[in-house]
């Protein structure tokens, strides 16, 4: 019992030490913002990489949950007469919830993992190292471009999500299955007001925060070796999304 309650204990203090050097890493890059250099075109860059290059598997991901809500919807509505209802209910759980969600865990998947694994190989090959023994700040050089990329991008990322999935929902609603579009885009318009797209992208603002934050702490601090970089990149990916989750859950309750 006693080695048992050690174990425990010591997993608790590793955890709770972690979530420090998290906090106090975050800290440090969010007060280094407001002061030179300011790297524009190192954050156009990054807004590329996360933003632009994640275009295809957002549209793609957008349109087939529109079709997939929209199929949805219809038969559960359709059970209680009130079909005219689709157009509000697509849009209101992509604009909520899953234009947010899935835009986030899309781009952790595509870029939150290649932005751990870049900053790993740049730790294990020593180069950060480097930056810090020529008196560069290496989270103001590497850190702070791509958080500011991140912050920017994924509410766009969102809002185009929010469009394409609408966009999904009524080809499957009105062209496969005969709702009309008035009553389709009339009952959105009467029921989706400007509060529920700007809880939409607080989310997609703080979800971004929380990719690049996780993302970059796992690759600055990544262990020696491609085995350190691999169990980072993993690590980031899956921390990222379940912190997704959690936040998801606390922005709606704080929200709503």
């Amino acid at each position: 019992m006693i080695t048992f309650a050690e174990t425990i204990g010591k997993r608790t203090l590793t955890a709770i030490n972690r979530m420090g050097r998290m906090a106090i890493f975050l800290a440090g890059t969010i007060a280094s913002l407001p002061f030179p250099p300011y790297q524009g075109r190192r954050i156009v860059k990054q807004v590329h990489f996360i933003g632009v290059r994640s275009l295809f598997v957002i549209v793609l991901t957008a349109m087939f949950t529109g079709m997939v809500l929209g199929l949805q919807g219809y038969h559960t509505l359709r059970e209680v007469g009130s079909e005219g209802l689709l157009g509000s209910v697509v849009a209101l759980s992509l604009i909520r919830e899953l234009g947010p969600v899935l835009s986030a865990l899309m781009v952790t998947g595509r870029a939150g993992s290649a932005l751990t694994a870049e900053i790993g190989i740049m730790r294990i090959g020593e180069q950060i190292d480097s930056l810090e023994s020529m008196g560069i700040d290496p989270v103001k050089f590497i850190v702070v471009p791509r958080l500011c990329a991140a912050i920017l991008s994924v509410p766009l990322l969102t809002a185009i999500f929010d469009v394409v999935g609408i966009l999904g929902g009524y080809l499957v609603g009105v062209k496969l299955l005969g709702v009309n579009a008035g009553v389709f885009f009339g009952g959105m318009e009467a029921n989706v007001e400007w509060s529920d797209i700007a809880n939409g992208f607080v989310k997609s603002v703080v979800f971004g925060l929380i990719i690049a934050w996780v993302c970059t702490f796992k690759g600055y601090f990544t262990g020696r070796g491609a085995e350190g970089v691999s169990q980072s990149t993993t690590s980031a990916v899956v921390l990222s999304s379940v912190m997704i989750l959690v936040g998801d859950y606390f922005l709606t309750s704080v929200l709503l």
